[in-house]
């Protein structure tokens, strides 16, 4: 009777050291990102996302594409846009023809490219799960699971990172049931980037209505 017991835990043992690997693995490959990322002095990245939700219907599908340079940047999602110089954010709503003026931070950060490109660096629990090719791309995929889950916004993200330290796709999981999937189509480092891309210029925006906090 010893010895299907020993086997067991010894299984145990096994299983539980493969796990701490393959978190090591993906903490590595996060690490490598994140350090590249914030290397770089400005960034240019286009990308097609989807949003879907079999509960409510929603199935909408856009393109994108940001510029980053420090702490400034400018995006655009779909039909608005998202300007920051750093201090200030400028949401442009082109449907209806409305800007926001802002201070930096809140919920408008979330769209921040910069911010997305390291979105796992807090309140996210990594696990390495498996390499595969995306779009001719060896990847690797890695799942996040938030720490807190009561106060988490997601259930579960799924990024697909590259052997040479790109994120090529991410997949978002609400806990609404909302997939967002976000795909990079282009990624450009240190692009030249003048500061006034980073500063809303009204005379570009005739007839919209600027509202201020």
């Amino acid at each position: 009777m010893k010895t299907p017991l020993l086997l067991m835990v010894f299984a145990l043992c096994l299983n539980t050291l493969a796990s701490y690997a393959q978190d090591a693995k993906s903490q590595a490959i996060l690490d490598k990102l994140s350090k590249k990322v914030k290397s770089l002095q400005t960034f240019y990245v286009e990308f097609n996302a989807s949003i879907k939700n079999s509960k409510t219907g929603q199935n909408e599908s856009f393109s994108g594409k940001g510029w980053v340079k420090g702490n400034k940047y400018n995006a655009s999602y779909g039909s608005s846009s998202i300007i920051s110089n750093g201090a200030r954010t400028w949401t442009i709503l082109s449907k209806d023809k409305e800007i926001y003026e802002t201070s930096v931070g809140g919920e408008d950060e979330v769209v921040n490219p910069k911010k997305l490109m390291t979105i796992w660096e807090t309140g996210f629990k990594n696990a390495y799960v498996k390499s595969e090719t995306l779009n001719g791309t060896v990847v690797d995929v890695i799942n996040l699971t938030p720490k807190n889950a009561k106060t988490a916004d997601y259930n579960k993200i799924v990024v697909y990172i590259s052997r040479n330290n790109e994120l090529k796709k991410a997949v978002m999981n609400t806990k609404d049931g909302t997939v967002m999937t976000y795909t990079v189509s282009k990624f450009t480092s240190n692009p030249s980037v003048n500061d006034t891309k980073f500063v809303l210029d009204k005379k570009n925006y005739p007839g919209y209505t600027v509202y201020k906090d």
